[in-house]
């Protein structure tokens, strides 16, 4: 009687533990908002330091106006340029919250690749199935994504949606180029493959998910740094382990922040969202990230 006792309040204090768990991901935590600062060396020598505000992962739905105000609140930080790296629209009728969330960033020049949640809604999904790398895509509701288009563009920023753009920012000859969501196959590197141009003081690719097969390649024309999301770092961590699954190709001690692939430093977000239909995040906050560029001798 005493052990089948014991067991009840051990199975209480769990479910208990679980709840709370639960409500800290789904109430606080998914909504704190977190600028992450890192230096990255790619410049040349006595260059001064160029600051790049990387932005992924909305996922806006109707709404959400504190991720609104909170991106917006980023035009402070002054950026030299602004990298967003996919997965804006969480909903068909979120076009207009995205807008307002960028519109004051469109300041800065700017460049975006898109991910699968600009072209098709999110639907529900069994968590465990992320578990299985070949697991079958299921699209959702069309997105108004070349209304989003018109609106990144209009703001100024380059569409390296297999794409590549040479430009003058912050006093650097820049080339930047990036590919279409390599999540749902649309990335086409051939579009933009080739050695970085010589006279490129610094060199920038772009993907929404971070595929080896399209960072080796990235690494390979000898670009100098690439950004990338897709990820949401794990979304659900566990402290000291980090995250149990990845969502695509990539080892899960480099799910997000800065890290080294070859001769390339890479930057995963961790973004700035979830799917509605898993509104949860723990251990791994929401997060834009402002990155340092600074000389390679640094």
């Amino acid at each position: 009687m005493k052990k089948s006792r014991g067991l009840a309040v051990a199975a209480g204090v769990g479910i208990g533990a679980g709840a709370l768990a639960l409500a800290y991901a789904s109430l606080y935590e998914r909504n704190q908002y977190t600028l992450r600062h890192f230096a990255v060396p790619v410049l040349p020598a006595a260059s001064e330091p160029v600051r790049v505000l990387h932005i992924s992962d909305l996922h806006m739905t109707p709404g959400q106006y504190r991720k609104q105000h909170w991106v917006a609140s980023l035009a402070a930080l002054d950026p030299d340029l602004v990298l967003l790296t996919g997965d804006n629209l969480g909903h068909p009728e979120a076009l207009d919250s995205v807008e307002r969330s960028l519109t004051p960033l469109f300041n800065a020049p700017g460049a975006f690749v898109f991910g699968s949640n600009d072209y098709y809604g999110p639907v529900p999904k069994n968590p465990f199935t992320y578990f299985n790398p070949n697991r079958e895509h299921k699209y959702g509701e069309a997105l108004p994504v070349e209304d989003l288009r018109r609106v990144l563009t209009s703001g100024g920023w380059f569409d390296l949606n297999n794409k590549s753009a040479d430009a003058r920012i912050a006093g650097l000859q820049m080339h930047l180029a990036g590919v279409d969501d390599p999540h749902f196959d649309y990335d086409d590197y051939s579009a933009v493959a080739g050695p970085v141009p010589s006279d490129a003081d610094v060199s920038i690719g772009l993907t929404h998910s971070p595929e080896p097969r399209v960072l080796d390649d990235f690494a390979a024309d000898g670009y100098d740094f690439a950004a990338a999301g897709h990820t949401h770092g794990g979304q659900v961590c566990v402290p000291g382990y980090g995250a149990l699954v990845t969502n695509c190709g990539i080892d899960r001690n480099r799910v997000k922040g800065l890290n080294g692939w070859g001769d390339m430093w890479m930057h995963v977000s961790a973004g700035l969202g979830t799917s509605p239909y898993a509104p949860v995040r723990f251990a791994c906050a929401p997060e834009a990230s402002l990155l340092t560029f600074v000389p390679r001798e640094m």
